[in-house]
């Protein structure tokens, strides 16, 4: 994923009200821009970070930039867009990146499966494997070691996607979770039981009735985003 036109520097002044961030930017005038994270951001969100903007294309939209990447510590830079996501992952499917999910003919985002369900992608036309429900999540927060933790905030919304892919593979689908860790610093993921226990038991749970879980890492610059290397997923 190339960032076209190039990224906007700035400085991280403050972030608050989960959507809004205040920067400086290089010429020294300050402005709110849109923070398309809903997470704590926990380690990517410091006073006097150095982030990268992008400008919306719509010249009516209240907050015309849009926060893009930090820099959570020397040359690691972390994509903080969950908006991306699915992009990046969508990539990785189609250029065979993710191995787990070759042979698929058909990939849909955003399909509505029920009730309040919409899984983030469905693949099908396997010559062998049924359809796969696939659920992505964005993972920015590394506490040390290299071993990034999901979730980074308290996510009822996140067990209860475990729970629906619980229930696709009860009528006899494919269902898989893929933690997409937008930094190169990290060695493995880990459920953030201490910030979250109830999403550490859904996980284990999830996993013992049959639904998949992996993790890819991405090499992020403010040149472009590229997920390249399956990482492992630790479960305690």
């Amino acid at each position: 994923m190339r960032f076209d036109p190039a990224l906007i520097p700035a400085r991280l002044l403050r972030r608050y009200k989960r959507f809004l961030a205040d920067v400086e930017l290089p010429d020294g005038q300050r402005t709110t821009v849109h923070c398309p994270n809903t997470g704590a951001m926990m380690g990517c969100a410091e006073l006097g970070m150095q982030v990268r903007l992008s400008r919306a294309t719509n010249p009516a939209r209240k907050y015309p930039l849009t926060w893009e990447l930090v820099e959570a510590l020397p040359g690691v830079w972390v994509g903080i867009h969950t908006g991306r996501t699915n992009g990046l992952v969508r990539e990785g499917i189609q250029s065979d990146t993710l191995k787990e999910l070759e042979g698929y003919a058909r990939i849909q985002g955003e399909v509505v499966l029920g009730p309040g369900f919409r899984v983030d992608f469905l693949l099908s036309g396997h010559g062998r494997l049924p359809d796969c429900c696939l659920e992505v999540k964005n993972v920015t927060a590394a506490v040390q070691d290299g071993v990034a933790l999901f979730p980074d905030a308290v996510s009822e919304r996140a067990s209860r996607h475990l729970r629906e892919l619980m229930d696709r593979v009860k009528a006899g689908q494919r269902a898989m979770l893929c933690f997409c860790v937008q930094r190169d610093d990290v060695h493995e993921v880990r459920p953030a039981d201490a910030i979250d226990p109830t999403y550490g038991r859904t996980l284990r749970k999830a996993l013992a009735a049959g639904v998949e879980v992996m993790a890819y890492a991405a090499r992020v610059s403010p040149e472009e985003a590229l997920l390249y290397r399956r990482v492992p997923v630790i479960i305690p």
